[in-house]
């Protein structure tokens, strides 16, 4: 899973990591989401935490506005990776937000992410990785 995260070279550490942090809130997946979303506040220093976390626990499909998040193609990469968590298909009216805002290859490695990492939040969460239960 490293190499998706390290080898999407043309997706930047913003989108990538706001996406995996969405999953993580989607899924239940606290393990994950205490592991990215430091790695999602350092590729945004100039958005404030709580801003950052009060947008990842949005309900599912809710565009968020612009003073949430600083650029379409973050709110973009947000609506795409709710749809594909969620529904597993995408609305074409989504797809096609984000494809108007990224290459071809973001879209792709965008797509990437987002399906590993439902894989990654699955896994943790089926095993109880992060529970306290568990991990005593």
């Amino acid at each position: 899973m490293g190499a998706i995260r390290t080898q999407t070279t043309s997706l930047a550490a913003a989108p990538r990591e706001l996406a995996i942090c969405r999953i993580a809130i989607l899924n239940g997946a606290d393990y994950e989401y205490g592991h990215h979303f430091p790695l999602l506040t350092d590729a945004l220093p100039d958005t404030p935490k709580e801003t950052l976390e009060a947008v990842l626990r949005l309900d599912a499909f809710v565009v968020p506005g612009e003073a949430e998040l600083p650029d379409a193609k973050l709110r973009a990469v947000f609506r795409y990776t709710d749809a594909m968590t969620k529904s597993v298909a995408v609305p074409q009216e989504v797809f096609e937000g984000l494809q108007g805002l990224c290459e071809e290859r973001e879209v792709v490695e965008v797509t990437a992410v987002v399906a590993a990492y439902n894989c990654v939040s699955r896994f943790l969460v089926a095993l109880g990785v992060g529970d306290d239960e568990t991990d005593k």
